[in-house]
């Protein structure tokens, strides 16, 4: 799950005023642009592609469009394990979706608010409610089935991707949490020029560089599918409460594994279906349910 924490908008800008249906709708327009990433990360026209250089290129985009947004930008020390988090989250993600089911791959991201959770009570002492452990619950639940099933068929590695995709999600958002006080443009567009920096030796190390229908497409991993999406996501969270944002948000992890089944004829496995939905039933349990 590539959008930010619903749950907690990193953004300190003062609220905008504006209809709550155009907010809704910019939210929901979010969510569908971020559910594209299965779409774009198993395009036929990347075939042979390693994930690390798919993800670079992703993220030199996103720059394109999230870098003219930064207005205060602030350098602190703490920007550094947000800025780690999210090159590990980022390289994970991608590896899990190239090598694996897209399905499995967006909702084992999605574990990411139970590691959230156990690090607030456990670290920062905070207070839970039922629902938070329900939460867990019903993760562990998925989480188990689809390691189970795929490790029958030998496709763990993908599964363990995923699974780490969601432990970095986590420390991102909680380093969202510390730094909410700095424009939510700044830290986002941080985070993309990291992975720039990180991952830009594997250009000259693959020798390949992107031709054709290529850029086309790798114009529309970043900007549309992470770019764009942040900025509708900013606009339309101003004016929502966390909570509903993070409803809204849901939609991200429904939608991911239908476009790929549209476009590329990838179905996920039944055991994907069951575990997913255990995780997206844990999620909206959270979320949804005051």
């Amino acid at each position: 799950m590539d959008s930010p924490d619903a749950a907690e908008p990193p953004h300190a800008e003062p609220p905008v005023v504006q209809s709550r249906g155009r907010a809704i709708l910019l939210v929901v327009l979010a969510a569908t642009f971020w559910s594209s990433s299965g779409f774009f990360a198993k395009a036929n026209v990347f075939a042979g592609w390693q994930p690390l250089l798919l993800a670079f290129w992703r993220a030199v985009f996103a720059c394109v469009v999230l870098i003219p947004m930064v207005r205060r930008p602030v350098w602190s020390w703490k920007l550094a394990p947000m800025a780690a988090s999210f090159v590990l989250m980022n390289v994970t993600f991608v590896s899990a979706m190239v090598y694996g089911s897209a399905a499995n791959a967006i909702w084992l991201q999605g574990t990411a608010p139970v590691w959230v959770l156990l690090v607030g009570v456990f670290v920062f002492g905070e207070s839970s409610r039922r629902l938070d452990w329900l939460l867990i619950v019903l993760c562990t639940i998925g989480v188990a089935i689809i390691l189970f099933f795929e490790s029958r068929d030998q496709k763990l590695m993908p599964v363990l991707l995923g699974l780490a995709s969601g432990v970095f999600y986590g420390g991102v958002v909680l380093s969202l949490r510390v730094l909410r006080s700095i424009d939510a443009a700044w830290l986002v567009a941080v985070n993309h020029m990291t992975t720039v920096v990180c991952l830009c030796w594997t250009v000259p190390w693959t020798g390949i560089w992107p031709s054709g229908w290529q850029w086309l497409f790798l114009a529309g991993f970043g900007m549309f599918q992470m770019g764009l999406s942040y900025l509708l996501f900013a606009r339309g969270v101003r004016t929502l409460t966390g909570h509903e944002a993070a409803g809204i948000g849901l939609l991200e992890p429904v939608l991911a594994p239908l476009w790929v089944f549209l476009a590329w004829n990838e179905a996920p496995a039944w055991w994907t279906l069951v575990g997913g939905g255990l995780i997206l039933s844990g999620l909206a349990a959270r979320y949804l349910v005051r």
